[in-house]
C-alpha cells in the first residue's frame, strides 16, 4: 500500500527514430528535464533523496547507471545519488513506484523519478567468442528486442519480437486488422485534438540541438515529432503487416523513438511545508507476469491487483472510477473480449474508443520511447472531467 504524491513533471518532445533528437545523447536528454524540473520548482539539492530513472537499453551511452550521470550533468551535486531501474517497457513507471515505496516507508521525503531512452543512438554490439582465439563473433542491433538470446529460453518460450507478440494477442483474443487500425486512428485524432487545444503545454521542455555551425544557435525542438496528425483509415489500410497473416503494421504499432521525462514525487509533509498542492496521489501498484508470447496483456492482470490493494485499504470512494488504462503494445491487448475481464477490468470500449474529446492521446500517436516511459501527461488534471481513481500502465 503506497502513500506518495506527484507534484510536478516534465518531458522532452518525443523524437522520431533517426529524427531531430537523434544528435542528443540519452544522458543529456535526461539531464535537461532534471535540470528544468529542479529549477522551476526551486528545489534544494539536499532535499532530494534519490534520482530514480528507468532505462531499457543500457547498451551504449546510457550504460553504467545513466541516472547518476544525468543527475550530475544536470548540475546536481555529487552528494545527490542516482539509480537506474529496468523493467523493460515499464521501467519509467517502475522508477515512480520505487520512489513512492521509499517515501511510504519513510526513507526520504522527495525523489525525482522518470525515464530516458534514445533508440536512435542504440549501438550495435559484438559478442565475444565462446572459445579462446576463435573468430566466431556475432553482431547484434540493440535498438529493440533481445540481444545475446539464450537458446534454452528460446526452446522453452520462443523468440517472439514485440510485433509478433502483438500478432499473437490479436490471434488469441480475436482482434481484426480493421479494429487495430481503428484504435490507431482514434489515437492520432485524440492527439491532434489535444495538441490543438494546448493540452500538452506546460509538460514539454524544449530541447536545443547542438549547433551545426559556429556562432549559430542550435534548433529548438518543442513539438512531438512522431504523431501522424492527418492520417486516415485509408492510409492505415494500405500498410502491409510486418508479418504474414498478422495485424500489426507500422501504422498501428508503437514507434522507435527518443525522449526523457522527470517527475517530482514527495510526501504530503514536503508539500505542506511549501504550500504546494499535489497533482495526484499514488495509492497502489502491482505487477503481473504472463506468457512472453502475449506479454502485452500483462496490464489486464496487474491493474486488478493494484485496485484490490487499494480496496483493501478502504480507499474505494463512492463514484471512483477507472478513467482509462492505456495500452501501448499494439492494439490487441486493449480490446480483450468480455470473458477475460473480472470486476475491475475496463471494457474494450473504454480502453480503446471512449467518446472523450482527447482522453489520453494514446501511445499509437505519441509512441513513447521504450522507457523514458513515464507519460508525464497522465499526471496532469483533466479538463471538464470529474476527479476519480485512475490506472497507469506501460
Amino acid at each position: 500500500m503506497l502513500d506518495a504524491f506527484i507534484y510536478d513533471g516534465l518531458r522532452t518532445p518525443i523524437g522520431r527514430h533517426a529524427g531531430k533528437l537523434a544528435p542528443v545523447r540519452p544522458d543529456d536528454l535526461a539531464a535537461e528535464v532534471i535540470r528544468e524540473v529542479v529549477t522551476r520548482n526551486a528545489l534544494e539539492p539536499r532535499e532530494i533523496s534519490d534520482v530514480v530513472l528507468g532505462c531499457v537499453n543500457q547498451a551504449g551511452e546510457d550504460s553504467r547507471n545513466v541516472a547518476r550521470f544525468a543527475a550530475l550533468l544536470s548540475g546536481l551535486p555529487p552528494t545527490t545519488p542516482g539509480v537506474t531501474v529496468n523493467r523493460l517497457c515499464a521501467s519509467g513507471l517502475q522508477a515512480v513506484i520505487d520512489s513512492a515505496r521509499a517515501i511510504t516507508v519513510g526513507e526520504g521525503d522527495l525523489y525525482i523519478a522518470g525515464g530516458v531512452e534514445s533508440m536512435s543512438r542504440a549501438p550495435y554490439v559484438m559478442s565475444k567468442s565462446d572459445s579462446p582465439y576463435s573468430r566466431d563473433v556475432k553482431l547484434y542491433d540493440t535498438t529493440i528486442g533481445a540481444r545475446f538470446p539464450n537458446a534454452k529460453f528460446i526452446k522453452q518460450f520462443g523468440d517472439h519480437s514485440m510485433p509478433q507478440t502483438g500478432d499473437n494477442v490479436a490471434k488469441d483474443f480475436g482482434i481484426t486488422r480493421e479494429q487495430a487500425d481503428e484504435f490507431a486512428l482514434a489515437s492520432q485524432q485524440k492527439y491532434a485534438t489535444a495538441e490543438k487545444e494546448g493540452f500538452f503545454q506546460g509538460e514539454i521542455h524544449a530541447i536545443t540541438l547542438p549547433s551545426r555551425k559556429k556562432d549559430t544557435a542550435g534548433e529548438k525542438i518543442n513539438l512531438d515529432e512522431h504523431p501522424r496528425r492527418d492520417t486516415s483509415m485509408d492510409q492505415l489500410a494500405k500498410l502491409k503487416p510486418l508479418f504474414e497473416g498478422g495485424v500489426v503494421t507500422a501504422g498501428n504499432a508503437s514507434g522507435i523513438n527518443d525522449g526523457a521525462a522527470a517527475l517530482i514525487i514527495a510526501n504530503r509533509k514536503w508539500g505542506d511545508r511549501r504550500s504546494r498542492k499535489p497533482i495526484a496521489r499514488i495509492l497502489s501498484a502491482a505487477s503481473a507476469g504472463v506468457e512472453p508470447r502475449i506479454m502485452g496483456v500483462g496490464p489486464a492482470y496487474a491493474i486488478p491487483r493494484a485496485l484490490d490493494h487499494r480496496d483493501q485499504r478502504g480507499l474505494r470512494e463512492p463514484g471512483a472510477r477507472l478513467p482509462e488504462a492505456d495500452e501501448r503494445r499494439f492494439e490487441g491487448p486493449a480490446r480483450q473480449p468480455e470473458r477475460r475481464r473480472d470486476r475491475h477490468r475496463p471494457s474494450p470500449r473504454r480502453l480503446g474508443r471512449a467518446p472523450r474529446p482527447h482522453g489520453r492521446a494514446r501511445a499509437a500517436a505519441i509512441r513513447r520511447p521504450l522507457r523514458r516511459g513515464i507519460a508525464v501527461h497522465r499526471r496532469r488534471p483533466r479538463p471538464r472531467r470529474d476527479p476519480g481513481t485512475g490506472a497507469v500502465n506501460p
